[in-house]
């Protein structure tokens, strides 16, 4: 029996689904049909499992991730990876900040192993050989390279962006999987550089009355000296990244003295400015922000501010105009409602992180 034609509003709809059913076919005979949604870009794409790394969609992946490498070696921050760029003038400065360059060597480093291709590795490598000239000679990074004027140029903790790069480095000097594929000199370089790293955060942590503290968000590249970073991020103690440097400490294996006191003293820091009996509530407004405000709860679990003045450890609090606050509630909603003055960073580093790292050492 011979089918009437479709009406003229389902023929569209009707050619979509013979396609994707062709599509489908074709897909699963290849082997390449997913069994899960596309990855989207970010830590995701790191915690796929291992032989997804060979898939048709990993190498799509990682074929838009070098369109979007620059060819100085690094990626720009806060861009979807997985779109390939209109233009290679479209594509952002490079940057370690908000995971930018860490997070694609990652991701590229899993396709080698799975894949053993020649472009991924060479993109990894052009990488690698953008953080070891983006180094400074006292082992600190910026957060842009080639440099920018302004605090772009700081050695940048903010955000973890130095920790980020310290991490993968000593992870590729230590040659593990999915890093065996690089050669033994950049090897050997990534372990050098990590070392150096370590020099600059025991020399640029803070001191008050002899004793050592925090780190700031940024340090000035030539002194040390917590640095101005934006109109609202002064130099200060961090209560936020300098967790991420601790952990970072207490990841070295074998960690000498100097390395053991820099823990500690930031461990008694971050316990002595712990701010309780408040937390932090969130109201929803229009167009999607949250405004944050401070209430009273005798309950809540501690807090620790993102800046602390240096010299009193008062929380400190600046909107865009850089006059120095202390109390929260004077911040602009616009502030308040897209910045993190507060949180709960330290918690797990003091409860379980810095008292198992004691016994693994047999520290008393």
């Amino acid at each position: 029996m011979k089918l009437p034609p479709p009406a003229p509003g389902n023929r569209a709809l009707l050619v979509r689904a013979v396609l994707t059913a062709a599509l489908g076919i074709v897909a699963s005979a290849c082997g390449d049909l997913p069994d899960s949604p596309q990855v989207r870009w970010g830590h995701e794409i790191l915690r796929q499992p291992g032989e997804w790394y060979a898939s048709g969609e990993a190498r799509t992946a990682a074929d838009s991730v070098i369109l979007h490498q620059k060819p100085v070696g690094g990626w720009p921050k806060n861009t979807d990876l997985l779109t390939p760029p209109s233009s290679p003038e479209a594509v952002g400065r490079p940057t370690i900040d908000n995971g930018a360059t860490t997070t694609p060597m990652r991701f590229l480093a899993l396709v080698v192993a799975r894949t053993g291709e020649t472009r991924y590795r060479q993109a990894f490598e052009r990488g690698l050989d953008y953080l070891f000239a983006a180094q400074y000679p006292n082992g600190g990074w910026p957060q842009y390279f080639p440099l920018r004027d302004g605090y772009y140029s700081r050695i940048t903790y903010n955000d973890n962006a130095m920790v980020n790069v310290l991490e993968l480095l000593r992870d590729i000097g230590a040659g593990d999987a999915p890093y065996a594929f690089v050669d033994q000199p950049r090897r050997a370089q990534a372990s050098a550089a990590v070392a150096r790293g370590i020099e600059v955060i025991l020399r640029s942590q803070i001191k008050q009355e002899g004793q050592l503290t925090a780190w700031c968000a940024q340090h000035d590249e030539r002194t040390l000296e917590p640095a101005w970073a934006r109109s609202y991020e002064p130099p200060s103690l961090s209560g936020g990244e300098s967790v991420g440097v601790v952990r970072f400490l207490m990841s070295i294996e074998d960690p000498i003295p100097e390395v053991v006191s820099a823990i500690e003293g930031a461990v008694r820091w971050l316990r002595s400015v712990a701010m309780s009996g408040v937390r932090v509530h969130r109201i929803p407004k229009p167009a999607g922000r949250v405004e944050r405000i401070l209430i009273e709860d005798a309950e809540a679990p501690p807090l620790w501010a993102r800046f602390y003045e240096l010299g009193t450890n008062r929380p400190l609090y600046l909107d865009r105009d850089s006059v120095y606050r202390y109390d929260f509630s004077e911040i602009g909603l616009e502030r308040r409602s897209g910045y993190s003055y507060h949180g709960t960073w330290a918690a797990e580093l003091l409860n379980q992180e810095y008292p198992l790292w004691r016994a693994q050492h047999g520290l008393p």
